[in-house]
């Protein structure tokens, strides 16, 4: 395991947008090495926080904060790990989506094509690993992997490499995949990222169900805050973003063919959150120099209204 920290990215953006401070409890949801928890406990806030990897045990029991508490569970659950702490509501949710740069260093976690480990992918320590996905799937099952959470163009010429393949050799580590991936789309030919990529990124979001673990964290925490209370969410792709971005826009009333300076409608859902700033905030030249993993990061934020949530989303 790497022992160089994940360094968190907008950090100052992100407590700026949560307003942290003594008697406030917000939940971090994404621990990671907990680098927002400590921002977050240096205002005297109380801090919760959670993460599925049961690796970042340690980096929780390190801090020995008097005001921090630390469990394994996925951020859908918040409510549950917030009754489990004693609490009913709190004042702030954050969220710090995708991979770590601590997961992909890890070999045997099977999240990088950059290094040869087994083929896994699981954030937990449980669930159906990279490997049995790709090895199992059908054909157009894996091609559809690929097209809607990797937009890989090629995705159903890959998908058909990667059948023919494994039917003479199941899949077992990244490079093998990798090198098969490259080979399907022919080479490298100076691109500037891998050519496995999008695949790699498509089947750890398949096999993490992170998409759907996003949709059920932003109704968990619209749940969770009490009025007043603010979400602020960093994503680092657009299939992330555009979900955070359709979710908050919906719960402001801001929708595409309305307009903001009109009352919500009466027969509809009141607005459950005002937006903090138009659009999103992206890190300054200064830190994607500093941490290039920086430059590809948006934060979205909004502060929770009275109005009861929602039932189902719109």
């Amino acid at each position: 395991m790497s022992e160089a920290p994940h360094k968190p990215v907008l950090i100052d953006e992100v407590v700026e947008a949560l307003e942290p401070g003594p008697g406030k409890l917000i939940v971090d949801g994404t621990f990671g090495a907990g680098g927002y928890s400590r921002a977050l406990l240096a205002t005297g806030a109380s801090v919760l926080g959670l993460d599925r990897d049961p690796t970042t045990r340690r980096f929780a029991e390190a801090m020995a904060e008097p005001n921090f508490r630390w469990m394994q569970s996925r951020f859908s659950e918040l409510e549950a790990r917030l009754a489990e702490a004693g609490h009913e509501d709190c004042d702030g949710v954050t969220f710090d989506l995708g991979v770590s740069s601590m997961q992909l260093d890890q070999a045997e976690r099977g999240f990088s094509f950059l290094r040869d480990g087994p083929l896994d992918m699981r954030m937990a320590d449980q669930g159906q690993t990279a490997a049995e996905l790709v090895n199992s799937s059908e054909e157009a099952e894996l091609a559809r992997i690929l097209f809607v959470y990797g937009e890989e163009r090629r995705s159903r010429h890959i998908a058909k490499v990667i059948v023919r393949r494994r039917s003479e050799q199941p899949f077992e580590t990244t490079a093998d995949l990798a090198e098969v991936v490259e080979r399907a789309l022919g080479g490298r030919r100076g691109a500037p990222t891998h050519p496995a990529t999008r695949t790699f990124q498509a089947l750890r979001i398949a096999v993490n169900e992170e998409l759907s673990e996003l949709e059920a964290g932003l109704e968990a925490a619209e749940r969770a805050l009490k009025a007043g209370g603010r979400l602020a969410v960093v994503t680092f792709h657009s299939l992330e973003d555009r979900i955070v971005k359709a979710f908050l826009t919906d719960r402001a009333g801001r929708r595409p063919s309305g307009s903001r300076h009109l009352p919500p409608q009466a027969s509809g859902p009141q607005p459950t959150f005002e937006l903090l700033f138009n659009g999103s905030r992206k890190a300054s030249d200064i830190e994607t120099f500093e941490n290039p993993r920086a430059r590809s990061a948006k934060l979205r934020a909004a502060v929770r209204t009275a109005a009861p949530a929602w039932k189902e989303a719109a």
